[in-house]
């Protein structure tokens, strides 16, 4: 793991009870730093500290993803929705706001690394096409159009469940607990984003919807 903080207590504090518990992790204290490790090491996790000088996190969140899909968990001091949201826009996976005790880390890192691994009974589904989509959940695989698509594990778990699902309405409560995991159920801007990411992916017109329907004080539905 690759955890990326300019304060160096922090810093230290993580990469120490990440050890504690059996993960390797190593540390950056920016984000020029992060990239260069990333290249060299390839972690299968990155927590990444939003405040930070010179190329914030942001910035190099949206860096990361460009050139990978792997798992990246936000840390920010910012509490308010529209920087988890920005954060989220980047490319993040999840968000951890300061102050944190060990437990919520870990319980954080376990979750997005179960995700970041997701294999269950619904990989041995056949492939289905829907509305010009089709997935393969056996392959982890997603197209449109005939053209394969280049989805996140979140994006994909997204799509996955909207296609096992479609034509229903779906509540937040059940999108976010079936994707992000069960202990997460009043994160709506998680589903505005990623909903919003897949959209850019599927809709010639985002505003004007043909595939993903949002049902205002219900949820999101796939199809009629």
């Amino acid at each position: 793991m690759l955890v990326v903080d300019d304060e160096q207590p922090m810093r230290a504090f993580i990469v120490r009870n990440l050890e504690a518990r059996g993960y390797e992790a190593i540390g950056a204290a920016t984000g020029f730093e992060a990239l260069a490790l990333f290249q060299q090491r390839e972690p299968d996790l990155v927590i990444l500290d939003l405040m930070m000088p010179a190329m914030d996190g942001l910035e190099t969140c949206e860096r990361l993803r460009e050139r990978s899909i792997v798992p990246i968990l936000v840390v920010t001091a910012l509490g308010e929705e529209r920087d988890r949201v920005r954060a989220l826009d980047a490319g993040a996976d999840d968000c951890l706001v300061k102050p944190f005790g060990v437990d919520e880390l870990i319980a954080r890192v376990g979750a997005v690394l179960r995700r970041a691994s997701w294999s269950d009974e619904r990989s041995a589904r056949p492939a289905v096409t829907f509305l010009e989509v089709t997935i393969n959940p056996e392959a982890m695989r997603a197209s449109f159009r005939g053209q394969p698509m280049s989805l996140t594990s979140i994006e994909y778990r997204l799509l996955d469940c909207f296609m096992a699902n479609r034509g229903k309405v779906l509540s937040h409560e059940h999108l976010l607990r079936n994707v992000w995991g069960p202990d997460y159920g009043d994160e709506a801007e998680y589903l505005r984003v990623y909903v919003g990411r897949l959209r850019s992916k599927l809709e010639d017109n985002a505003r004007n919807p043909t595939y993903l329907h949002t049902e205002h004080g219900l949820g999101y539905r796939f199809g009629d």
